[in-house]
């Protein structure tokens, strides 16, 4: 009976086509255009919209495996799922796994640290230091008790966010291109000049503003008709995505020169909204942020405690009780959160987006190379499409790694130690784990 209690529990058909929209749109734009915005115009200069459009064209790309293994396989594991079904239960699908776990849960902590970098725009505080990540970790923590509760609270409370947020988001936009004498940029005197490596390291950090459709793949246990709702769940979210960047980009650049931009990126949106409509509009933009982020939080939270109870359940990563009561989904909210508590107090916005990037474009691109060599046929995949998500992704993952390379080699030193640590500790686990299964068997015969 105690086993049974560990079993995750999937409520099948809990989840609405408009739940799951609300729940990859909220992932989406809590990360992508409250923070990435000012960092994106560090990268890439006065084109940073066009690195976000740059970023959306490549995301509609990945989304077609996404798609096609959804419909497919529709599955509360997700993209832990589509890894085993191309590599069975081998030494690449538990890494990638984890890089994408990891690559969720460094989103989270990204969400809570611009929350408190957005919320501390309402009060006059010299030094935010202290105050962005202990703002950070008290909502991290707010939405461990949601997640708690039952499904039906989670999808109400994020699609309510959803709707308040991505309203509030486009009329921002729209009376920000309004009111502004144009929608020329200007560049300041200390502005980048936009170059080749820039723009594509501008178009990675860009992905990471729409990589949330991933959290969508977790709700194929839960979700009413999987195999006709998750694809079109998918593309409902990166469509609304594209609109409200677009235009909150121009927003953005009609009113602040590009090196107000960069001064102010970890709120950049609260910066545009003073000189264009005053304090009043800055009060809104940042409950607009902070609306956006928690929701954001609560939807991540979600899907990534669920993909990791799945990878347990495939025997694919090791698992400790710790002598805690309830459900094995529950375990794994608990240590999702509290890995993200600890990136959220330890690491600034930039370096958590940098290591997130390069952990999401790695998996992705094992995920269209397991669709093109393994299950091209299985899916019904046309493999040029594939071929052309792998080949954009090296192109923007090389031009991201080379602009940290000379920026901030240390993101770079830990990325590389994280994914070495994960490789060499999932190896020992699978080897010791086929070696116990092996002498089991013996024993029996």
């Amino acid at each position: 009976m105690a086993d049974q209690d560990r079993k995750p529990k999937y409520e099948e058909g809990s989840l609405s086509l408009i739940g799951a929209v609300a729940l990859g749109t909220g992932v989406m734009i809590g990360a992508g255009i409250f923070a990435l915005t000012g960092q994106m115009a560090e990268m890439t200069g006065p084109l940073f919209p066009l690195a976000f459009l740059a970023a959306a064209m490549i995301v509609s790309c990945s989304a077609y495996s996404y798609v096609k293994m959804s419909n497919t396989y529709p599955s509360a594991g997700g993209i832990g799922m589509y890894l085993q079904k191309a590599y069975g239960s081998t030494l690449p699908t538990a890494f990638h796994a984890l890089l994408m776990y990891f690559s969720m849960v460094i989103a989270q902590s990204f969400l809570a640290r611009t929350f408190g970098s957005y919320t501390l725009e309402l009060f006059e505080l010299g030094d935010r230091t202290l105050f962005v990540p202990l703002l950070g970790v008290g909502l991290l923590l707010a939405a461990f008790l949601i997640n708690l509760s039952a499904n039906k609270l989670i999808e109400t409370v994020a699609s309510v966010l959803g709707f308040i947020k991505i309203g509030g988001i486009i009329v921002f936009g729209v009376v920000g291109v309004f009111i502004a004498d144009s929608i020329d940029m200007g560049t300041g005197g200390d502005a980048p000049p936009p170059t080749l490596s820039g723009f594509l390291g501008a178009t990675a950090l860009g992905i990471l503003a729409f990589k949330g459709f991933t959290t969508i793949t977790n709700s194929g246990s839960e979700l009413k008709n999987p195999k006709r709702n998750l694809g079109k769940a998918i593309m409902i979210s990166i469509a609304l995505c594209v609109v409200i960047y677009a235009l909150v980009g121009f927003a953005v650049a009609s009113n602040l020169s590009l090196s107000e931009i960069i001064e102010t990126q970890d709120y950049s949106l609260a910066a545009a909204a003073r000189p264009a409509l005053g304090e009043a509009a800055v009060g809104f933009t940042v409950i607009l942020a902070m609306l956006a982020t928690a929701g954001g939080i609560i939807a991540s939270v979600f899907a990534v405690s669920r993909m990791l109870a799945m990878l347990t359940e495939m025997k694919l990563v090791p698992h400790r009780h710790f002598h805690m009561p309830g459900s094995l989904q529950k375990h794994t909210l608990v240590y999702t959160i509290v890995l993200g508590l600890v990136l959220t107090a330890f690491f600034d916005l930039s370096r958590i987006a940098a290591l997130g990037i390069i952990f999401y474009l790695i998996m992705d691109i094992a995920i269209h190379w397991g669709v093109l060599r393994h299950l091209r046929k299985s899916v019904g995949a046309n493999a040029i499409i594939p071929t052309i998500a792998i080949l954009l992704d090296v192109l923007v993952l090389g031009g991201f790694v080379w602009v940290k390379a000379i920026a901030d080699p240390l993101v770079l030193i830990v990325a590389v130690t994280v994914m070495a640590a994960l490789l060499i500790g999932e190896w020992l686990f699978l080897a010791n784990s086929n070696s116990s299964t092996d002498s089991h068997h013996t024993h029996i015969h």
